[in-house]
This record gives structure tokens, C-alpha cells and sequence, in this order.
């Protein structure tokens, strides 16, 4: 009796070892999300802690990465894999896959590596911003501009200041500061609220103003009534083209960015606005970006820590002209985005031929693919960044 009782219960003592001690069996659900060629069921399935981006998801011990890249039926392949690596994946696997590595991947497999990259997002590890750093694989260039960017929520989030967190994206057109503004709020999982700052013309108007950007649902919100909604709690409210309103518009927000509290009219209690992120996207200060980048002894590398922080000194003085000295000592930090280096410019070409040309790209041998990205490359205007490769890329298209 005594034997049979033990028998089984050795039995379920052995199984349960033998599930434990094969952590590398694949993961179903990541392999399927990858099958199924959608990025956001891929995201899902990280995000729920379902699975690793470093597991197993293929024959032959392939990881995650690897049968990503090596499945050349999947159309969205280049979008998994950034996925993919924004939450953990090894960039050096895509190495071993071969014929994997085309321009876009390659900028993102190297910045996966690099140090500067690691370090940067580092600081924000243990904090509840750590979800932003993903954007690096969601956004090309401005590594100074995220590092930077990264040291001011390390701050706020280890208490080291009092005002709350207030920042300025500016520069040329087209470099990712509205793309940045945007995912910011989607990253942390946080309701956003998006203000269209050239349709204000008091600050009664700004309080009032519904959220216009059109990746989000559409909503009956005014911003006033945003805050109250989210008041206490973490949010991000974007104000786009900052600079397009006059200075005693933006007065109405030198006690909320002063002290963490916004009172919505004379008689109103207070509302506490302290975990807001506020951020503002500006063209102010291109034409000084512009003459910094044409300075630099090698413009087409990645600009030194040393270089941004005087390049941010120096943007500080137009954005002072525009907005005023007041409201400018509110902000926490003005962060200045940078013309794409040739490597990004290239990125970015490749990009957008995958996303416009699909199945077609795929088919094409690399030294054609190497000779459109060059054609929309000489389509860059650095005034217009992005924009302009876009249309290089068209134009390209259109004549294959």
C-alpha cells in the first residue's frame, strides 16, 4: 500500500523536473504571433510576458530573430525584427541568417550594440519610463537627443528635482519630433493628449482645445478636461508647433510647469498636474542647427555628448526670443534633433521601400536595391529631412 502511493507521487516529482529543466522548448504563442506577419500580435505577446525575445521559436534552435529574418514569406519581416529587438533580441544573430541583412536592418543591428546606446538607455532601467527605450528601433537618429532625453527622466524619476518634467523638441522639419512626441505616450502606455497650438488664439483656447492627433482615437475631450480626468496620474500632453502661439498664450502654463498645479480659471480648485509630461515640438532654432552641423569637422558622423550639450546652449537663445524668458526657464530641457547622418539616411531609404514596394523589394538582388537607395538619397534636403527621402523613394519607384 505504502509502495503505491509513493510510486505515483515520484511520478509527478519527475515530470514536473523534466518540465522545469527545458527552458529553450520553443514558445507556441511567439512563434505563431511571428507566423501570423503582424508586429503588434509579435508586441503583444513580449509585452504579457508570454515569451522572450531571446527564446526559440524555430527549427534547428533557430531564435526568435533568426526565423524571423530567414522566413522570407512573412512581408513585414523588417518590422518584426525591430520588434523584436527593441525587447531584447541579440542583434548579432541576424548576422548568421544569410542574405538577412539589408540596409535598414544593418543600422539596426548595430545600434542594438552599441555602447553609447546601452548606457544611454540604462538610466532609465529600473524606472517607470523604461518602455521608451524601445523607440530607438521605432525612430532613426537622434541618439543625443534620447540620451539627453533619458537623463532628464532619470532625474524626475529618482526625485532629484521638484518641477515637473517639460520638454522641448526642436529643430529642422522632418527629423522626428512630432514621430517621437507621438510614441511617447503609446510606449508608456499613458493616456496622451495632443494640442494643435496654430489653431489657439488665447489661453482660454488651449484649455479648451480637443486633441487633434490622428493616430489617436478620436475623442470629445477638451484638454481641461483631460487633466482633471487624469489628474494625480501619469500622462503626456503634446503641444504641437509650440512656437506658432504668442508668448502671453503660453502664460496660463508658467504656474502648472513652475509647481505641478493648474488652476482652469480664477475660481477653480487646483488640480495636480505634477506627473504630466509636457512636450512641445518647434521649428525654432533650424537655421542654428543647420550652421552647427555645416561647422563640424565630421558632419556625417554621430554627433559628440560634448557637441550636443553646446548645440543645446545655443538653441536655448531663439527659443528664449520666441516663448520668453519666463516661460523658457519653466522647461526642463530643450533638446535639439539633428540633419541624418549617411548611414540613417540610408536607413531610412530602405525603410520606406519595404513599406511601399513589399513583396517586390524582396525579389530584387541587393546591388539594385543598393542602386535606388543611392537614386533617393540624392533627393535629401536637410531642411526637410525624412520628407524628402520619402519622395526620393517614390520617384524611384515610379520609374522601375
Amino acid at each position: 500500500m505504502s509502495i503505491s502511493f509513493y510510486y505515483p507521487f515520484s511520478i509527478s516529482i519527475c515530470i514536473c523536473t523534466i518540465f522545469v529543466v527545458h527552458p529553450a522548448t520553443p514558445r507556441p504563442t511567439l512563434l505563431f504571433a511571428i507566423a501570423s506577419d503582424d508586429p503588434e500580435a509579435v508586441r503583444r505577446v513580449l509585452e504579457a510576458g508570454e515569451a522572450q525575445a531571446t527564446d526559440s521559436a524555430g527549427p534547428e534552435g533557430q531564435t526568435a530573430l533568426q526565423f524571423t529574418l530567414a522566413n522570407k514569406q512573412l512581408s513585414k519581416r523588417l518590422e518584426i525584427a525591430r520588434v523584436l529587438l527593441a525587447f531584447g533580441a541579440q542583434g548579432g544573430e541576424a548576422e548568421e541568417v544569410p542574405g538577412a541583412i539589408d540596409p535598414a536592418m544593418k543600422y539596426y543591428v548595430q545600434r542594438a550594440g552599441e555602447e553609447h546606446a546601452r548606457r544611454s538607455s540604462a538610466l532609465i532601467h529600473r524606472s517607470f519610463f523604461r518602455p521608451l527605450t524601445r523607440v530607438r528601433y521605432e525612430l532613426v537618429g537622434q541618439d543625443r537627443a534620447l540620451e539627453q532625453l533619458f537623463r532628464v527622466l532619470s532625474i524626475h524619476s529618482q526625485r532629484l528635482a521638484v518641477q515637473p518634467v517639460v520638454v522641448l523638441l526642436c529643430g529642422p522639419s522632418g527629423h522626428g519630433k512630432s514621430l517621437l512626441a507621438r510614441k511617447f505616450g503609446a510606449l508608456l502606455d499613458v493616456p496622451t493628449h495632443t494640442v494643435n497650438m496654430t489653431t489657439l488664439k488665447s489661453s482660454h483656447d488651449l484649455w479648451q482645445a480637443y486633441s487633434m492627433n490622428p493616430y489617436e482615437e478620436p475623442t470629445s475631450c477638451t484638454l481641461a478636461e483631460f487633466l482633471i480626468n487624469n489628474e494625480g496620474k501619469r500622462c503626456v500632453v503634446v503641444l504641437d508647433e509650440i512656437e506658432k502661439v504668442e508668448e502671453k498664450t503660453l502664460w496660463t502654463l508658467l504656474m502648472p510647469w513652475e509647481s505641478g498645479r493648474c488652476s482652469l480659471e480664477a475660481s477653480s480648485r487646483p488640480i495636480d498636474v505634477r506627473n504630466v509630461v509636457w512636450l512641445g515640438t518647434s521649428n525654432v532654432g533650424h537655421d542654428i542647427v543647420s550652421e552647427h552641423h555645416s561647422s563640424r569637422p565630421l558632419p556625417d558622423e554621430l554627433i559628440t555628448r560634448e557637441e550636443y550639450v553646446h548645440l543645446m546652449n545655443l538653441v536655448r537663445i531663439p527659443v528664449s526670443k520666441h516663448m520668453g524668458a519666463s516661460v523658457l526657464s519653466r522647461v526642463t530641457t530643450v533638446l535639439p534633433f539633428v540633419p541624418f547622418t549617411h548611414d540613417e539616411q540610408t536607413a531610412i531609404c530602405a525603410e520606406a521601400f519595404h513599406a511601399l514596394a513589399g513583396e517586390l523589394m524582396s525579389q530584387l538582388p541587393p546591388d539594385q536595391l543598393d542602386s535606388l537607395i543611392r537614386g533617393a538619397l540624392s533627393s535629401y534636403v536637410p531642411s526637410e529631412g525624412a520628407r524628402s527621402l520619402y519622395r526620393g523613394v517614390s520617384n524611384q519607384l515610379v520609374d522601375l
